[in-house]
């Protein structure tokens, strides 16, 4: 259940660009983010940190794409959330008593104290990596719209929101569009598939890590264990 209430929002946008365009599908994002809080709250009684912070997130930098018709607002969103994440995790490796991994599993699972700061760092690295991969296609299509505005400064921004470049287009201005709808098309996969497909593998090389300490405590008189926490 937790799992479709986080993808929730995601999968929305995802749906409506398909059917629409970056401004409606961000306007759809927007709304399901408030809805994924309170579904979250009538289901659990609590607020999810995670949602509350992604649904900020999308209100200020979706508006700011609303508003003034600017995509890469919404193109930051994923680099800028798990960025802040990162540097959360980092910051609660020199403050506090634990870190952020081992508040969040310490009632779950035991580990020794060096195993939770290998996978809170784990996680920092994955952060900061997620936030690359949106930020370098983010990117791409960003210098292909500029590359389209610079040859074709009479372009409305009807024509940018949509991307149709079967109108209005000179021959010179055509192949810019059409590499700027692709790099666009491109990048919402990588922010629907290519991001989770990332989670995805993370989790599973996590939980491999985390088997072996599971392992180990499982069999605490076997004399071939290695008392030592594995590197």
């Amino acid at each position: 259940m937790k799992f479709l209430i986080d993808f929730f929002p995601v999968v929305l946008f995802l749906i409506a660009y398909k059917f629409t365009n970056i401004y409606t599908a961000t306007l759809v994002i927007i709304v399901a983010s408030v809805v994924q809080i309170g579904a979250y709250w009538l289901i659990t009684r609590r607020f999810e940190k995670m949602h509350v912070i992604s649904a900020a997130l999308f209100i200020v930098l979706g508006g700011l794409t609303l508003y003034l018709r600017d995509k890469r607002f919404i193109m930051w969103k994923p680099t800028i959330i798990n960025w802040l994440f990162a540097a959360g995790f980092v910051g609660s490796a020199f403050i506090g008593s634990k870190p952020i991994i081992q508040r969040m599993l310490g009632s779950q699972i035991e580990l020794p104290n060096i195993a939770w700061k290998k996978l809170n760092w784990a996680w920092v690295v994955f952060f900061i990596v997620s936030g690359l991969v949106n930020l370098y296609f983010a990117q791409r299509y960003i210098v292909a719209q500029d590359a389209l505005t610079a040859a074709a400064p009479e372009i409305t921004s009807e024509q940018l929101e949509d991307l149709d470049c079967s109108i209005g287009f000179s021959e010179t201005a055509l192949p810019l569009c059409e590499t700027a709808r692709q790099k666009e098309k491109t990048w919402v996969g990588v922010k629907v598939f290519g991001l989770m497909g990332l989670t995805f593998i993370f989790i599973i090389g996590q939980t491999i890590f985390l088997m072996r300490y599971m392992k180990e405590d499982e069999n605490p008189d076997d004399p071939d264990t290695n008392n030592e926490a594995p590197t």
